[in-house]
């Protein structure tokens, strides 16, 4: 199993930016895997934010689709979700995901079983 560890979440003002990275660890052909991020707010159920296939193809929640942008380094074994315009209502902690092979369904967390530990993101108006 994949081992995953989040940074570069904080605070930041409303239509501020940040950058989020997922690391991976554990095992070689990283670019195999289906890898998505994920949030979950307060009181809410988890929900799928961005993913990126083996194949490079990309999803984004509706919520999020135009300002937030997922990406990976697959020599570095890193994921990356570059949020820009962000709004209060993206606060949440973010999660990274993997499923080696590709998922149907990828914005679906039962679909992956390899997660990372949370970075939290604070958006203020």
């Amino acid at each position: 199993q994949v081992q995953l560890v989040e940074s570069g979440g904080g605070s930041v003002q409303a239509g501020g930016s940040l950058r989020l990275s997922c690391a991976a660890s554990g095992y070689t052909y990283y670019s195999t895997f289906h890898m998505g991020w994920f949030r979950q707010a307060p009181g809410m159920e988890r929900e799928g934010v961005a993913a990126l296939s083996p194949y490079g193809g990309t999803s984004y929640s509706d919520s999020v689709k135009g300002r937030f942008t997922i990406s990976r380094d697959n020599a570095k074994n890193t994921l990356y979700l570059q949020m820009n315009s962000l709004k209060p209502e993206d606060t949440a902690i973010y999660y990274c995901a993997a499923q080696r092979g590709w998922v149907e369904y990828p914005l679906t967390s039962a679909k992956y079983g390899s997660w990372g530990q949370g970075t939290q993101v604070t958006v203020s108006s």
